[in-house]
């Protein structure tokens, strides 16, 4: 099964509706409006659906009412929750990337990032094209990867295309100067799928070089 419809399927069975039944196509239809069809329900389900586009992860976990964050992150011990603040349609995707675009600045000449910049960026997972059509709205649903990857270029959370109703937050620049570095992204990158245990040994890794380094500080004369 598709790591897409492993996390669906996990996601049915914690967040249920109010009668404690687990969503049903058409229940998605109905809740989404159209927007997610019994077909594409039963499709990602199954696996055929392995990218799903952003504007369907946002229906689902509005209609659900989770953190559109739980479709990147591990699963979670807790009991069925609401999301208070879910999205609406106050900002569309356009919006967040161009205010990725406005607010985060190339440190080397001061001026925003260019959609040729954020490609390179992007280690090659996004074309200027494809950039461009995310920013004017073109694309006003690009697929999960392509989010990720643009979150990736910037340094934030993939769900931040996916909370559109709240207000942009406050950009962490020491996080973003981090992300800058090509292999910090691309360490990033490759293991953000990866499950949990094997990231804490990538993790460790990382901390016995940490240690390395501080025993020879000290070792010093």
């Amino acid at each position: 099964m598709a790591l897409i419809a492993r996390k669906f399927e996990d996601l049915l069975n914690r967040y249920r509706r109010s009668d404690g039944s687990k969503w049903g196509g058409q229940q998605f239809q109905d809740a989404t409006a159209g927007v997610v069809t019994r077909s594409y329900v039963t499709n990602l389900r199954k696996g055929r659906i392995e990218n799903p586009g952003y504007d369907k992860l946002a229906a689902i976990a509005k209609a659900m009412g989770f953190s559109p964050k739980l479709w990147f992150e591990e699963p979670q011990e807790s009991g069925t929750s609401s999301y208070a603040e879910a999205a609406d349609d106050h900002q569309d995707l356009s919006d967040r990337v161009n205010h990725l675009f406005n607010t985060i600045r190339n440190n080397k000449t001061g001026e925003p990032y260019t959609n040729a910049e954020v490609a390179r960026m992007s280690l090659g997972d996004l074309t200027v094209e494809e950039i461009e059509g995310i920013r004017t709205g073109s694309n006003p649903d690009p697929s999960m990867n392509m989010g990720i990857s643009l979150a990736d270029a910037f340094g934030v959370h993939p769900s931040y295309f996916l909370d559109r109703g709240k207000k942009p937050p406050i950009i962490d620049q020491e996080a973003l100067d981090i992300f800058r570095d090509e292999t910090v992204s691309a360490i990033a990158h490759k293991s953000l799928h990866l499950p949990n245990r094997e990231k804490q040994t990538i993790l460790g890794i990382i901390r016995q070089f940490e240690d390395m380094r501080q025993t020879d500080g000290d070792n010093a004369p």
